[in-house]
């Protein structure tokens, strides 16, 4: 199982692409919607100002890109090209190559989170207490095993040709509706409901929280934790339906 990680982690950092969208991608985007924006500005209902609002948020997505679109598409990629096929005849369980497809995404997660705050702080002035800054880092690289659990379902759910646009469905509609790329608190009353219980919108909401200096709301920790049982139960199921089928 520790050679397949070690190969996951190596085909990851070598995909340019993939490093690109979910590494550079994501500090460009925060650039781009704080950038020109005041530091001293406050985003309604959240206590928080613009820099330090979206340094999480986009810091969440990157990390949400590297797990979900990384996980999903190699998946259905190799289920179809028969290299799943291939590891079940050898002693590697199930579990193992789940796990070692969340190292390799996990791995490509923590420096897109890292880049973010650097570029952040650079370019925004944005200060945190030293435990902040280690506790936003380990919350939000946390936090991405919920969506990592959601990319290896919907790997397993979806065909090689079908991955992609369903990945991409489920990638924006979770980003924009869960808060990530515009403040939930600017949505109408009846689409913040949604947003609420959106598992992006507890995930940006862990790092908003430790922001402020409080601890997470319980709301948000339990839309997470069932979150990941759901994705990770969905997931466990479609690997064993997969594997009668082969």
């Amino acid at each position: 199982m520790n050679s397949l990680i070690k190969l996951e982690i190596v085909r990851a950092l070598r995909n340019r692409k993939f490093l690109f969208f979910s590494v550079i991608y994501p500090s460009g985007l925060f650039l781009l919607i704080a950038g020109g924006q005041d530091a001293t500005t406050v985003v309604e209902g959240t206590g928080l100002t613009l820099p330090t609002f979206f340094m999480v948020s986009m810091a969440s997505f990157g990390a949400l890109t590297a797990v979900l679109m990384g996980n999903s598409e190699r998946i259905a990629k190799e289920r179809e090209s028969g290299w799943v096929r291939q590891l079940r005849l050898t002693a590697l369980p199930g579990r193992g190559y789940v796990l070692a497809k969340t190292a390799g995404a996990a791995v490509v997660a923590l420096p897109s989170i890292v880049i973010v705050f650097v570029v952040a702080a650079a370019v925004k002035g944005v200060r945190l207490d030293p435990w902040q800054w280690l506790a936003l880092t380990a919350a939000i690289w946390a936090g991405s095993l919920v969506f990592a659990a959601l990319g290896v379902a919907i790997g397993y759910l979806a065909s090689g040709d079908a991955v992609r646009p369903i990945t991409m469905i489920v990638y924006f509609g979770l980003s924009v509706l869960g808060g990530l790329w515009m403040p939930a608190t600017t949505f109408p009353g009846w689409l913040q409901d949604i947003a609420d219980w959106l598992p992006t919108h507890a995930y940006a909401a862990l790092g908003q929280a430790i922001e402020l200096g409080e601890a997470p709301a319980a709301t948000d920790v339990a839309v997470l934790a069932v979150s990941f049982v759901l994705f990770a139960g969905a997931a466990a199921w479609l690997y064993r339906k997969d594997t009668l089928k082969a």
